[in-house]
This record gives structure tokens, sequence and C-alpha cells, in this order.
């Protein structure tokens, strides 16, 4: 059974500045989070004020209609642009998404070739952060889709 084990605690978070963090799991140091083995993505980049995700839409994320479902296109926007604001927070801090919307231009099927999440931070300060995001095909080069976020800084 999977567990809250595989996880870094809350202290072990606090001891990193955000960009440490969110470069260890980029680089394997650190575990990353579960979501991204059942939604089929994962951290390529880390930098300070942006974070870049690389996803495969898959046959368990289909909607109804055959196409990728929306909340697949959600997910991977709000784990970019959200932990670009973490890149940007000093020790001892952390984040939770406060909103975010996203506008889906283009359908993605099963068999599609993989897609980049890219999160960049528009401003970081004491209590929020906002970021940006785009979904990019990386065959095609075409936007499928665009997001913005509203984080509300926390202590750890």
């Amino acid at each position: 059974m999977e567990s809250a084990a595989e996880l870094m605690t809350p202290a072990e978070m606090a001891e990193l500045s955000g960009l440490q963090f969110i470069s260890g799991i980029a680089a394997g140091k650190y575990p990353a989070p579960p979501i991204c083995r059942v939604l089929n993505y994962r951290m390529t980049e880390a930098s300070e004020g942006r974070v870049v995700f690389r996803g495969t839409p898959d046959f368990s994320a289909l909607n109804p209609l055959g196409t990728i479902h929306g909340g697949w296109f959600g997910t991977l926007l709000d784990s970019c642009m959200a932990c670009a604001v973490q890149t940007m927070l000093p020790k001892g801090c952390g984040y939770t998404t406060l909103e975010y919307k996203i506008n889906i231009l283009r359908a993605l099927r099963h068999g599609d070739s993989d897609v980049e999440a890219i999160g960049q931070v528009v401003h970081v300060g004491r209590k929020t952060g906002v970021a940006e995001g785009r979904l990019v095909g990386l065959e095609d080069g075409r936007v499928y889709a665009t997001g913005s976020t509203t984080c509300i800084v926390l202590d750890l």
C-alpha cells in the first residue's frame, strides 16, 4: 500500500528554499508527488521562477467523447504554475493554489505526442504568488492550453 511516507515531511521541506526543494524533485533527489504517476507526467526542468513538466496523454485520461479530459490539462498546468511560484519562496515557506484558470485551445487525443507544461512566475510577494502557464505539443509546437494561477504563501 502506498503511503504519505513516500513524501517529504513539512519539517524536511521547511529546511530547504523553494528552489532547492523543487530542483531536488526535478533531479530525482526528492520524491515526486504521487499524482505524477497517476496522470503520467513528470517534472523535467526547474529554475528560479520557471518549472516544466512533460506529460503523455493516455487512454486513462479520456473523457466520454474520446478526447483527453480537461482535468488532465488543468492538473499539468496547476502543477507547473504553482511549482514555479514555489521556486521563488524562501526556507520555511510553501504554497497552496488559491485559484487557477485554464483555457483549452485545442483537443488532445490518446496517442498524441508528449506535451510540455511550462510555468512562469509573474509575481511573488509575502502573501501571494501569481504565475502563467502554457501546454505545448513537443512534436508540433502548438499551444494546446494556457492558464494562470494565484497561490497563497504559507509558513511550513
